[in-house]
């Protein structure tokens, strides 16, 4: 069976010490309860911390521990207090936590922090390079451990690797807050696959990446150097069966008759929640009192049975919540509480799940008002919990449930009036639209269960790594490579058709600034002072900024993608006659779409238009350049001209000006022995397109291409040029 290796903050089980010695308790959580169902398909290792520190353990304890969970399958990761005050309840739980779900004054920005964040990041890697062997599929959960992909990569190129998120993403204006936000995207996108349980989640993840790291996707997919990383949606379903079957079992049915038997026919909601501020429970007792104050008719007759499960108590933030919570319970009670009838039930413990089903079984309402978080699978277990179509959800809309569980009652969780009238709404639902609303929601809960949230990552996560092996067959092996130079070497007539921007030199911000260094100008000299070569260099520059930057190279230019040749030795001239009247038409149309995008602008050349907009903000820049597109091409209609789009530009130009035409001038020269051409973007697909069968066609990135083969970056295009520059010193100075 193929191996499935879990890496996770926590291990499935519990550990705890009392008088007897080490405790072990398996978790039951969705997680835990997912993870589980692919042990059929794969042999399943998981790695995590064992849940306490190691100062507190003996060294036969660590071996005890160790024994006992490697008969689960299980390995520990011992971790010191200091790690655990710094990465896990400080980066993890003071930083990420409170940023990722909007809560920007409770966030905490302290380098040391960050330190050993990076640190328990590395010892996790540690563990799992000692654990992991050739094949196995490496899942990474969560946000404790978002630097550990990247570092897995480094050392394991070809590792499989996916990692998933279970809170929210931020947008873009929250996450760029982060002084190290570089650092935790390129954490990330070391795996081959990274799942959100939303769409939203998804697009601010893509966004960030794009404003701060440069880079673009298709479709959600993204260039990495030589890999293809997918992003996408997978939301985490609960174990379905379980919840809508848990009413048939005696102890629920037990602990049903029990806390009927105590609130009488009295209706009942229910909130269950990890005491955390991010769940919004002080927003929804308050909403609940301001329910009985105006709504007088219901006192004596509902009950809100609060559920806190205790969360983080060592941490200040979460001890005065728990005052708050408290406090404002206290004065409910006193101040709308009758001889024989309580308000609010306040509970601060876990409880099993058998009372918690029971819970589900009998509330009439549930109130799942979270301010901020990533799932919430609190309401999807009631749902399910529902056999009798009995209840009404009431939901955040700021829950990564919403989106599945539209039939709820959906509210502003800020909004009180909101949740009053929700309230409401719910005691007062007709049974018959109860059943209606629960049975879509059941369907939909029935069929994505949290087995087939992992089996869907897993498949997904194979199915990119497929593509990429697909990809890397493009790729110029170093068998190919060592070809390409064997076949230079011997070759009497060789034709080196080369783009600018993007292949010989990385694309900066500002276009004017990517002059050519010392390192690519010795390349090309040295190629096009060999006498068996023909070395032609093909941009959509001008011809002076060519001419300025390699005019004293012994090789062909030729600017704005053909409209202007300079053959060695020759002056500029044009490759056909061209026409240049519609500028004056469009040139106003580029001018004031610049004018309204801050950072774009408009760079006029002999035959062409071209409107950059590198540096101006990415999303406003996609809109305004579809509506530049449209415009342009009404606006010129039958003036014979074309539009293009590059990277990062928007070029108007004439029709029947392309590299295919420069490509196929300079092949109709010769009878050429050997031809490479590399380019990086769509305008170098028409010279590729016209290339004889056996040249060595290369597009620079990993993109579909008609080109042969592919290769990752510059430098390592760079890399095979000095290959061909040494192939000369080594055969033609010989002969």
């Amino acid at each position: 069976m193929p191996r499935l290796v879990i890496v996770s903050n926590r291990l499935p089980m519990r550990i705890t010490r009392d008088s007897q010695g080490i405790l072990f308790k398996k978790s039951v959580g969705g997680l835990a309860t997912g993870l589980a169902s692919l042990t059929s398909s794969y042999e399943v290792c998981w790695i995590g911390w064992p849940g306490t520190a190691v100062e507190r353990l003996t060294s036969k304890e660590k071996e005890q521990i160790g024994e006992k969970l490697a008969g689960e399958n299980c390995k520990p990761v011992f971790l010191s207090k200091k790690q655990i005050k710094g990465y896990y309840q400080g980066f993890s739980n003071k930083t990420i936590w409170p940023l990722f779900h909007y809560f920007q004054l409770y966030t905490v920005y302290e380098e040391c922090y960050w330190r050993a964040y990076r640190e328990a990041n590395r010892v996790f890697c540690e563990h799992v390079l000692e654990m992991v062997t050739p094949g196995d599929c490496i899942w990474i959960h969560d946000y404790q451990l978002m630097l550990l992909p990247e570092m897995i990569r480094e050392r394991l190129p070809d590792a499989q690797i996916g990692f998933f998120l279970h809170i929210p993403f931020p947008s873009f204006e929250l996450f760029r807050l982060l002084p190290w936000r570089a650092e935790l995207l390129r954490g990330l996108l070391g795996a081959d696959l990274i799942g959100f349980h939303t769409y939203d989640y998804v697009r601010h993840f893509l966004s960030s990446t794009n404003r701060i790291l440069g880079m673009e996707h298709s479709m959600g997919k993204l260039e990495i150097g030589n890999r293809v990383v997918k992003v996408d949606v997978f939301p985490m379903g609960i174990d379905y069966d379980r919840y809508s079957g848990a009413g048939k079992e005696p102890l629920v049915k037990k602990n049903v008759n029990a806390i009927r038997k105590k609130v009488g026919e009295r209706q009942i909601i229910i909130s269950i929640d990890r005491l955390d501020y991010t769940k919004g429970i002080i927003e929804r007792l308050e909403a609940f009192d301001l329910f009985l104050s105006q709504n007088p008719k219901y006192k004596g007759k509902v009950t809100l049975i609060l559920l806190a499960i205790p969360s983080r108590m060592g941490v200040g933030d979460y001890i005065e919540l728990r005052k708050r919570l408290e406090g404002l319970v206290g004065r409910i009670n006193g101040e709308h509480g009758t001889i024989g009838w309580v308000p609010v039930w306040y509970l601060f413990r876990a409880v099993p799940f058998e009372r918690l089903s029971a819970l589900y079984s009998i509330a009439d309402a549930a109130l799942v008002t979270p301010l901020r978080d990533g799932m919430n699978l609190i309401a999807k277990e009631f749902v399910a919990s529902k056999t009798d179509g009995r209840g009404v959800l009431i939901l955040s809309e700021m829950a990564g449930a919403a989106s599945e569980l539209g039939e709820a009652v959906i509210v502003n969780a800020h909004n009180k009036t909101a949740i009053i009238a929700a309230i409401k709404e719910a005691l007062e639902m007709p049974v018959e639209e109860q059943i209606e609303r629960n049975k879509l929601m059941q369907t939909r809960l029935s069929r994505y269960t949290v087995a087939r949230w992992a089996d869907d990552f897993i498949k997904a996560l194979s199915d990119i790594k497929k593509t990429q092996q697909e990809l890397s067959v493009r790729k110029l092996s170093t068998e190919n490579r060592n070809n390409l130079t064997q076949e230079y070497s011997v070759g009497r007539k060789r034709l080196l058709l080369l783009d600018y921007d993007g292949t010989l030199v990385g694309f900066v911000g500002r276009p004017e600034k990517a002059e050519p260094d010392k390192e690519v100008l010795g390349l090309l000299g040295e190629l096009a002072s060999q006498e068996r070569n023909e070395v032609v260099i093909i941009s959509g520059r001008d011809k002076k900024t060519l001419d300025d930057w390699l005019g004293d190279i012994k090789a062909s230019l030729v600017a704005e993608h053909g409209a202007w040749i300079k053959q060695v030795g020759c002056d500029w001239q044009v490759i056909e006659p061209l026409h240049n009247e519609w500028k004056q038409t469009v040139r106003p149309v580029l001018e004031m779409f610049a004018d309204r995008t801050a950072g774009a602008s408009v760079e006029e050349k002999d035959f062409s238009l071209v409107w950059h907009y590198r540096r101006a903000d990415p999303e406003l820049a996609y809109v305004r350049v579809q509506e530049l597109r449209d415009a342009i091409l009404n606006l010129t209609e039958n003036m014979g001209i074309s539009v293009y789009e590059g990277s990062k530009i928007l070029e108007v130009k004439n029709i029947g000006v392309g590299k295919g035409k420069v490509a196929e001038l300079w092949l109709g020269k010769e009878k050429w022995d050997f031809v490479l051409s590399a380019g990086d973007d769509y305008t170098d697909e028409d010279m590729f397109a016209v290339l004889p069968e056996r040249a060595y066609s290369i597009k620079i990135g990993y993109s579909i291409s008609k080109a042969r083969f592919n290769l990752g970056s510059v430098q390592e295009f760079r890399s095979l040029l000095e290959n061909l520059a040494g192939a000369r010193s080594n055969k033609e100075k010989v002969c």
